[in-house]
């Protein structure tokens, strides 16, 4: 089976019921953060929520952010302390990698090379079993949910699995999601939290943290590890950082920039749900008066080939399956879910040098084309077997293949030809180019009608 694909309005979802960790444009990043952690200290824990779509914030959320720290911290002092945290890469069980070391800040917070997985783990010769996500524009991920009702629309179909941080969606939070390479033993590879203090406790800016938290910060080794989270947290929800909305595509909103012919082109072709579809799952227009963020949150099976450069996969019977496991454990009784992974956003995606959860294709044309012509070109992309036929679907269990998303691009037209021409293909290339942050305009504002009084 495969789930419809129509997410578009969780991230104001979560605008309105999430707001301990979404920094929304028009509230200041410090009213926010400290806002929380006053309203925290001053009501008791919410218990969990009991509707389908778990959109509020949890117990066990809400007591991260408890105001129990002798000192109330100051959003720019734990922006600059995150800053420090994540480019150290004495907090790793190597001392040799860092958070930057996979996610980039001159890469929009992604991997610098072309490398399908990186390697880490206590030796930094470990490899690592998936292709490492951008941090950018993460700050509307809602915490997961089996079961999304759009009100966008139709708030009476259950739209499927949405939501949380990684592939798989398994961190609620950003503060989960850093918790995740600080201690996997494929990545930073401490063996404790405790561990993580202690580094924290030897380093230049252990008195940073005196001055921010109080002075009796690492008196506590659990309080200690959530000032290290939360450090990481607020950093990660720096604007200018993280979400700094200055790509061509921004401009061309702002009526700031004209999209070239093959870019307009692009964009038509992106939209329209007879050849690329690719807005079904990657939002591009303006929603509610907030620029998009090229994802719905959602999650789906693309049945991408497999790839034979990452070393798990020699083992024939290892097969990564997305919400159903292995790094995901609670969902592991719902073969519905097996390989469904969750849609990134396509912002700065054309930095990137390899794509897909396993980093199988090193080229955004390569990506726009299997989209393309999976079902109707499949030798184009998978392997052979021994009757020289294509075997679709290589990454997956044959169990599973219902799971694979049919809706356009694919199965191409029903002259057998593909969604889209090679023509075409070009033209998406080029539009997905237009949205790599660091776009400086050449027109005035006002120089011609915002795109937004378009959508």
């Amino acid at each position: 089976m495969h789930f419809h694909r129509a997410h578009v309005s969780l991230g104001r979802t979560l605008l309105k019921t999430h707001l301990p960790r979404v920094i929304a444009t028009s509230i200041s990043l410090a009213a926010t953060v400290t806002g929380a952690m006053l309203l925290v200290a001053c009501k008791p824990a919410a218990t969990p929520p009991t509707t389908a779509a778990k959109t509020e914030p949890s117990a066990q959320s809400q007591s991260f952010y408890a105001s129990d720290f002798s000192k109330m911290p100051a959003v720019p002092a734990m922006t600059e302390l995150g800053r420090m945290l994540f480019s150290d890469p004495a907090l790793s069980g190597s001392g040799s990698m860092s958070c930057a070391s996979c996610h980039d800040p001159q890469a929009a917070f992604g991997p610098s090379n072309a490398s399908a997985v990186q390697l880490g783990g206590i030796d930094g010769r470990t490899a690592g079993t998936r292709a490492v996500p951008s941090l950018r524009y993460v700050q509307n991920v809602a915490p997961f949910t089996e079961h999304h009702f759009d009100e966008a629309v139709d708030e009476s179909v259950d739209q499927g699995p949405a939501g949380g941080h990684t592939w798989d969606g398994r961190a609620d939070t950003i503060h989960d999601q850093a918790r995740l390479p600080l201690l996997s033993p494929l990545e930073m590879a401490n063996s404790s939290p405790s561990d993580i203090v202690t580094k924290v406790q030897r380093a230049s800016y252990a008195d940073r943290f005196r001055d921010t938290f109080g002075d009796d910060v690492f008196n506590d080794e659990q309080r200690a590890f959530r000032a290290v989270l939360m450090v990481l947290e607020v950093f990660q929800q720096s604007p200018q950082d993280f979400y700094p909305y200055t790509s061509k595509y921004d401009a061309w909103l702002r009526g700031q920039a004209q999209l070239t012919e093959a870019e307009a082109r692009g964009l038509a072709a992106f939209n329209d749900p007879e050849k690329g579809n690719c807005a079904a799952c990657h939002p591009s227009a303006i929603q509610n008066g907030s620029f998009p963020q090229f994802t719905d949150y959602g999650f789906i099976a693309v049945g991408v080939p497999r790839n034979s450069a990452i070393p798990a996969n020699a083992k024939a019977d290892y097969f990564d399956l997305g919400l159903c496991g292995p790094l995901r454990t609670d969902l592991t009784e719902h073969p519905e879910y097996c390989g469904l992974f969750r849609t990134p956003s396509l912002r700065n995606v054309a930095l990137r040098h390899t794509f897909f959860h396993n980093g199988v294709f090193d080229s955004l044309e390569r990506v726009v084309e299997f989209y393309a012509q999976r079902d109707t070109h499949p030798e184009k992309f998978y392997s052979k077997g021994s009757d020289r036929k294509a075997r679709k679907f290589d990454d997956l269990p044959r169990q599973h293949w219902r799971n694979v998303n049919v809706d356009a691009p694919f199965r191409g037209h029903p002259d057998g030809k593909a969604s889209l021409s090679e023509q075409e293909i070009a033209d998406v290339v080029a539009f997905l180019g237009t949205l790599t942050d660091g776009y400086r305009p050449q027109q005035p504002v006002g120089s011609r009608e915002p795109a937004i009084s378009r959508f």
